[in-house]
């Protein structure tokens, strides 16, 4: 009877379908703000279109660094020691710590303006190692451009970010390269942790006349801060960030944080299938789009010209 049962057993398990091994993809940020958020969501739905699905065959981790970077490099040593299949660092600051903590680990960047700067990889093309990932590089000369055509007379853009962040600092000297060019001038006023965003923002009140915040963890994690400053005294601000026009921005002309995060989420699903992250080419996000606030426009003095409200994918009233 005990040899039958076994018998049986045995067919029933070669006629049952195989369960596909399960998978583990970390995912790390410097910080919570709807842009990193819409990421994340994009990397975890890509797997899931890819057949990699939590509580089927993925194993889908999340931590937060909180905005410090001493916790960043925290949960990049303890996702080091975990031994997931990929690592998935949001944000430069993220993306530094996790490279500088594992040299084995496949590690898939994404929101990194400038990885050449930031030391994450010698070759965009052939990037080498276990790294590869995704660059959201904004394009700061449109950015001026769109400013300008809102406001013809500005003739000073102030830049608000964090001095220790290695995306801004990139991303400042472009956009001083670009305002050369357009006649503006660039006006700097630094911030080195949230709680200093509302006062940096008021260090700029009477020497621009316009603000720019590029994508920066840090000042776009306090940004309402930055906007009360800016309804207060009306001076326009702008940020690089669209998800940052519904907390108050006028205006911003970029990437779908989200349709970002999917586009990483398929580099992701190439490494679980085998390819070597250095083989990889690091890629530039796709898609732009421009996003308006009326009603922010308004409280900050500014009427947006039909020109730019009869082209936005998006208008917020």
């Amino acid at each position: 009877m005990r040899s039958i049962l076994l018998a049986f057993a045995a067919t029933l398990a070669l006629t049952l379908p195989a369960k596909a091994a399960e998978v583990t993809v970390a995912v790390t940020a410097i910080v919570e703000h709807p842009a990193l958020d819409a990421a994340r969501n994009g990397v975890r739905d890509a797997l899931a279109a890819a057949g990699y699905k939590e509580g089927e065959n993925l194993k889908f981790v999340f931590e937060s660094a909180q905005g410090n970077p001493a916790t960043a490099a925290q949960i990049a040593r303890q996702f080091a020691g975990d031994e997931p299949n990929v690592i998935v660092p949001i944000s430069t600051p993220s993306a530094q710590a996790v490279v500088s903590a594992t040299r084995d680990i496949p590690v898939v960047f994404t929101a990194v303006s400038d990885p050449l700067g930031a030391q994450l990889v010698k070759n965009m093309d052939k990037p080498g190692g276990n790294v590869t990932g995704l660059s959201d590089m904004s394009p700061v000369g449109e950015h001026i451009a769109l400013i300008k055509e809102i406001l013809p007379n500005a003739k000073t853009i102030g830049y608000l970010y964090n001095s220790g962040e290695a995306n801004s600092v990139s991303l400042l000297a472009a956009l001083k390269a670009e305002a050369a060019k357009a006649g503006v001038t660039i006006v700097e006023s630094a911030a080195t942790k949230s709680a200093e965003v509302q006062g940096a923002a008021r260090a700029l009140v009477g020497r621009a006349d316009a603000i720019y915040i590029p994508t920066d963890n840090t000042i776009i994690s306090a940004l309402e801060g930055a906007v009360a400053v800016a309804e207060e005294s009306k001076l326009p601000l702008f940020t690089a960030d669209t998800d940052s026009v519904s907390r108050g921005s006028i205006a911003a002309l970029g990437f779908n944080y989200y349709d970002v995060g999917k586009q990483t989420g398929e580099i992701v699903v190439r490494v679980l299938k085998g390819e070597n992250p250095g083989d990889i080419a690091v890629k530039t996000a796709a898609g732009s789009d421009l996003v308006v606030n009326k009603g922010a426009a308004a409280k900050m003095g500014v009427t947006l010209p039909e020109s730019v409200v009869s082209r936005a994918n998006k208008v917020i009233e």
